[in-house]
């Protein structure tokens, strides 16, 4: 359903944003279509039945809520229970990778509704890739919401951007992008912002899609590795994702494990990013995935994490032989250590090359539902 420019809803998602609306949110997203009643709703967010009343009164009114039928109770007349409306609001997610872009257009309950690529990235340069971003951003929402432009897609809360870090994730600003030191210092959100007139979050690709598995229902603590053009991390600890007091965290491709080794992009020798893309080069798929299973290793050792979820073209071009090569090394490094129980597991991340642009989306809608993950 289309709304008009007099019924902004996105708008009035992010306006009626609140703590108590948001674990109303969460829950009747949880429910599914089959919905959840005003009672089920105040005995698990532990609210009062006449908050519960005023918070889905708005919800319904906005058009985020509706009916789902009638559930029996045991005494009375049957429950009216409720449902999200998934197409009521809508995020973008960018993944802006060093020599490509994808575009995803997410519904309320985060399930892709349109996709677009394009095949330039950060080596585009800045006005290349922001009028770029621009336009596929602009034809997929007016491809799928109708409209002439953003400015009539009234469902549209933002646009989330991923791409390879380090940056600034409050402020939107890329740090030194190995590879492109030109980027440095590029005010990427409000220049984005002001392009688009919607709202814009940047993040780093490997925190973007982290969040994006926790809000997919990953829970714990776990790392997702990406390999692809470059090798980082997401880390979510407790549930959240872990982005560091300057939100830099995760920079796992630039760990030394060889003094004096080859030199990296970075600057400095031996990363574990260097090893792994060198090994990737040579066809050696093994050496690859044992080296970037030494960097899991450390990682595991370090945080004590529940498991290791990897993703990245990289990796999707050789799924098994990463998985079994990651796990190997994590479970020699057990026996060695003599830990208790079996050693951290380790999987493909579900949504393939998605992930990241689906994560990207997640940015936006992710706090909606209060689970903005830090």
């Amino acid at each position: 359903m289309n709304r008009t420019r007099s019924n902004p809803a996105g708008a009035n998602l992010l306006a009626v944003r609140s703590h108590n609306t948001a674990l109303v949110l969460d829950l009747l997203r949880g429910a599914g279509a089959e919905g959840i009643s005003r009672l089920e709703l105040a005995e698990r967010t532990g609210l009062t039945p006449q908050a519960v009343s005023k918070i889905t009164a708005r919800l319904r009114e906005d058009g985020f809520a509706a009916e789902a039928g009638r559930r029996a109770s045991t005494g009375g007349k049957p429950r009216t229970v409720l449902r999200l409306v998934p197409e009521a609001g809508h995020a973008v997610g960018v993944h802006l990778d060093r020599d490509e872009l994808r575009v995803v257009l997410l519904d309320l309950n985060g399930t892709v509704v349109g996709e677009r690529r394009g095949d330039t990235g950060l080596g585009g340069g800045a006005e290349t890739v922001l009028a770029l971003v621009v336009d596929e951003v602009t034809a997929l929402v007016t491809e799928v919401l109708g409209g002439e432009g953003l400015a009539d897609a009234g469902t549209l809360l933002g646009v989330g951007v991923a791409l390879p870090g380090p940056l600034d994730h409050v402020g939107g600003v890329l740090h030194r992008v190995t590879g492109f030191p030109e980027w440095e210092g590029f005010a990427l959100r409000d220049a984005l912002a002001g392009r688009l007139g919607v709202p814009v979050v940047v993040d780093k690709d490997t925190n973007a899609a982290a969040l994006g598995l926790a809000a997919g229902g990953e829970g714990g603590s776990f790392a997702y590795l990406h390999l692809g053009t470059g090798l980082g991390a997401g880390l979510v600890i407790g549930g959240s994702v872990h982005r560091g007091a300057h939100t830099g965290a995760g920079e796992f491709g630039h760990q030394v494990i060889q003094l004096d080794g080859p030199p990296c992009e970075c600057g400095d020798r031996g990363c574990l990013e260097a090893l792994c893309l060198a090994a990737v080069g040579r066809g050696e798929t093994g050496e690859a995935a044992r080296v970037l299973g030494v960097g899991a290793g450390n990682l595991a050792g370090l945080l004590d994490i529940d498991r290791v979820l990897l993703g990245g073209r990289t990796v999707a071009a050789a799924p098994g032989e990463y998985v079994e090569g990651v796990a190997g090394i994590l479970a020699a490094r057990a026996r060695r250590e003599g830990m208790l129980g079996d050693a951290v597991p380790v999987r493909l991340a579900p949504g393939g090359e998605r992930v990241v642009a689906v994560g990207a989306g997640q940015l936006l809608l992710a706090p909606v539902f209060g689970r903005a993950g830090g």
